[in-house]
């Protein structure tokens, strides 16, 4: 019987496992009768007890689920850029209230056009917080609105979290140089991997020495 059960939750952390893909999150909780369940959605009750566990690609810490409720259902997105003076107090005052976020730096056109779709109107910084969007570096609308969209007021970000570093809004295209290179470098492992295949097949030299039935 005990194998039966832990076989038969075995095979439900794998199946939860596999359907958490997304944000690769799986809730661990017990019941009143001392049961434990693994979800992809929190319990119905006891919320506070829930342990958030990732999985996947993040090595990081878990975060509370408060946190991870709120950053599944009203992402934070930061569109930033260097030198800029309101960007740096845009950042500071996320990481200090403990906000995980995307940052997204502009640097050229195809930054700008990503930019412009994403709503903003050439000023810097904006914050996305789920479908609202935040023109300009202001304390108090930003607060406003992390509250609403279910932010914790103070940092619980857990102990070694780490932020993650602003990216180019626009993917960078390789240059030609960068192209050349990969293209040699494709000719190259294919050149080694035709020659590898035909010494497969290449006959093996007769010895020097010996008698025809003689062999090392």
């Amino acid at each position: 019987m005990g194998r039966t059960i832990a076989g038969t939750l075995a095979l439900t952390l794998a199946a939860l496992l596999c359907a958490a893909s997304a944000w690769a999150q799986v809730y661990k909780w017990k019941d009143a009768r001392g049961v434990i369940h693994f979800s992809d959605t929190p319990p119905p009750s006891a919320r506070e007890k829930a342990e958030v566990k990732n999985y996947g690609g993040d090595s990081g810490p878990a975060l509370p689920f408060e946190l991870a409720q709120a950053a599944r259902n009203n992402p934070v997105t930061l569109y930033s850029a260097s030198p800029c003076g309101p960007c740096d107090q845009a950042r500071s005052f996320l990481q200090r209230r403990g906000i995980p976020y995307t940052e997204k730096s502009i640097g050229n056109a195809d930054d700008q056009q990503k930019l412009k779709e994403a709503g903003g109107d050439g000023q810097l910084p904006l914050l996305l917080v789920g479908r609202a969007r935040l023109t300009g570096f202001a304390a108090g609308a930003w607060n406003e609105a992390l509250d609403t969209a279910g932010y914790p007021a103070q940092s619980i970000l857990p102990r070694g979290y780490q932020f993650a570093t602003a990216t180019p809004a626009a993917p960078r295209k390789p240059s030609p140089v960068e192209l050349a290179k990969a293209e040699e470098a494709e000719r190259a492992a294919r050149a080694a991997a035709e020659a590898e295949e035909k010494a497969k097949f290449a006959p093996k030299p007769k010895p020097i020495n010996g008698t025809p039935d003689f062999q090392f």
